[in-house]
């Protein structure tokens, strides 16, 4: 997500809200503004990738990282 650190962002329609045990559902989504505030930019757990062919002596071995934004979550409404 882009932005820095503390900066607030307004996100875009809610597919679930909950108001004190009340829930709505949208079909397919509600027309809500929720804000939050930029908490971090970090990376993910690695994720490995192992490809191999039988008999072959063919090995691969690839690692991925997912870049993440946290994102405390202010108002709903």
């Amino acid at each position: 997500m882009a932005g820095n650190v503390g900066d607030t962002v307004e996100l875009g329609k809610a597919l679930l809200t909950d108001n004190e045990g009340t829930i709505t559902i949208g079909a397919p989504e509600l027309d809500v503004t929720v804000t939050g505030t930029i908490l971090a930019h970090v990376k993910g757990d690695k994720v490995l990738v192992f490809k191999k062919k039988r008999r072959k002596g063919y090995k691969k071995l690839n690692g991925h990282r997912q870049q993440f934004t946290k994102v405390l979550i202010n108002s709903i409404g």
